[in-house]
């Protein structure tokens, strides 16, 4: 069987943890950062983690991560 390849913006965008899950940052961070409260662009700052939903999907586009 052939190498799977990896979708390379998949692997930028997201890490796996020990345990499996897959990391993520959250999205609205990148401009138009006026009109966002403080309290809100803290909570940007923290990563989330991939709804179980999604998760063999983004684990099939990085196979070996």
């Amino acid at each position: 069987m052939p190498k799977l390849k990896t979708k390379k913006g998949v692997k930028k965008r997201f890490k796996t943890t020990k345990t499996g899950k897959i990391k993520r940052a959250k999205a609205n961070k990148s401009h138009i950062l006026t009109k966002k409260s403080p309290g809100r662009k803290r909570s940007l700052r923290k990563g989330g983690l991939v709804d179980k939903t999604f998760q063999d999907k983004v684990k099939k586009l990085i196979p070996y991560d």
